[in-house]
């Protein structure tokens, strides 16, 4: 069973980032959204075995796979290349993702974040894609394929010694299109190309694209003076061919709400529209901004308990801004409950798993030298 691009969903709901509540997240708040995601006749839902500390599967199941038939949804989750340690633990992390969704088969089964390296390796040594394929042929896989952190010459290669991929999930935004350690252009290129349907991620890039300097929030206020600064990252990324679902990591009731009136009635980008994100884009490139796009793998691992996404957040703002708008707050408040950028050691975990290869040690330095000195 092929997948028909143009009947899936244009908005998917991404549950890494979702609501919470005293540190937990928020079911009730989940439910509204999900309500409310599902009202607009929208149904794709993208999770991960460890988004949340896994429990973004758990909450799944009891805010969607338990409250609606489960025909009525797509659901995909991943395997984590970093929890396998042999091929048992396939079945291991497999089996606990079916119990903690409560979900019977999963509709999209990726190969989590694909790079160059350890990941890439250990799908190859354990034949994970080999396994999605038995997975697939029990009927508790629909669609198998992988998400992408790597160069294009990897993307080739994997696509042409497995043809059986499906689908792949790439990072594309306007931002990233020509970012050298991103490529996001080029990797679109290669997938349309081969009539592969694209799965979209971070195409607000973690946020970043949501809120602009304001002189670059003004180019698009010429243009369109109601809509979002958010809306024109994700028509961006909707106005390309064979795009089949564009992942938002949706955190509160007013994202949810601008996203569904961005895709209630999609228009595609017209031409003087895209003449406008070019030049937004290259005023933006002028600025070097730390590609964090707040994933959080970085954290998990943290023996520090360093928020690195939230410092970054702060270093971020006082490259675009300077004192303006107020980056040593932001950094207190990211160092509050955790560790501060100066008590890094140095272990390395943190640039071991992030997908966006930022020299998170040196980041870190320079962040405790301005906000600590």
């Amino acid at each position: 069973m092929s997948i028909d691009v143009e009947k899936m969903p244009k908005l998917g709901f991404g549950l890494m980032r979702l609501p919470e509540k005293g540190g937990k997240i928020d079911h009730a708040h989940v439910c509204r959204m999900v309500d409310a995601y599902m009202a607009a006749g929208l149904n794709y839902f993208d999770t991960a075995y460890v988004y949340h500390g896994g429990m973004s599967e758990v909450e799944i199941g009891e805010a969607l796979v338990k409250r609606y038939p489960r025909d009525s949804f797509y659901l995909a989750t991943k395997l984590p290349a970093w929890s396998l340690k042999g091929p048992a633990d396939r079945d291991r992390i497999f089996n606990e993702q079916l119990s903690r969704t409560g979900a019977s088969y999963f509709d999209y089964y990726l190969l989590h974040s694909i790079e160059e390296g350890r990941n890439y390796e250990v799908y190859e040594k354990y034949d994970c894609f080999g396994w999605g394929l038995q997975k697939k042929a029990e009927g508790k896989i629909r669609h198998l394929g992988f998400s992408f952190h790597g160069s294009p010459e990897l993307l080739e290669r994997l696509l042409d010694d497995h043809p059986e991929t499906e689908f792949v999930q790439i990072q594309l935004n306007y931002a990233d299109w020509k970012n050298p350690s991103v490529q996001s252009g080029r990797l679109y290129e290669i997938l349309h190309a081969r009539n592969i349907p694209m799965i979209i991620m971070e195409p607000v890039k973690g946020g970043t694209l949501a809120s602009l300097r304001p002189e670059l929030e003004a180019v698009y206020k010429a243009i369109r003076p109601e809509a979002s600064i958010a809306s024109w990252a994700l028509r961006f990324a909707g106005s390309l061919p064979g795009v089949m679902t564009i992942l938002s990591g949706m955190s509160n009731d007013e994202q949810m709400q601008d996203n569904l009136k961005t895709f209630g009635n999609f228009e595609p980008l017209t031409d003087a529209e895209q003449e406008a994100v070019m030049r937004v884009t290259a005023a933006m490139l002028d600025t070097p901004l730390i590609g964090c796009t707040s994933c959080r793998y970085c954290t998990d691992g943290c023996p520090m308990q360093i928020s690195i996404p939230d410092i970054f957040r702060a270093l971020n703002t006082n490259r675009l801004y300077g004192e303006e708008f107020g980056p040593k707050n932001l950094y207190r408040n990211a160092t509050e409950n955790g560790g501060k950028a100066s008590e890094c050691i140095e272990c390395g975990q943190c640039e071991g798993v992030c997908p966006q290869h930022l020299p998170i040690i040196g980041l870190l330095k320079e962040a405790a030298e301005l906000f600590e000195g």
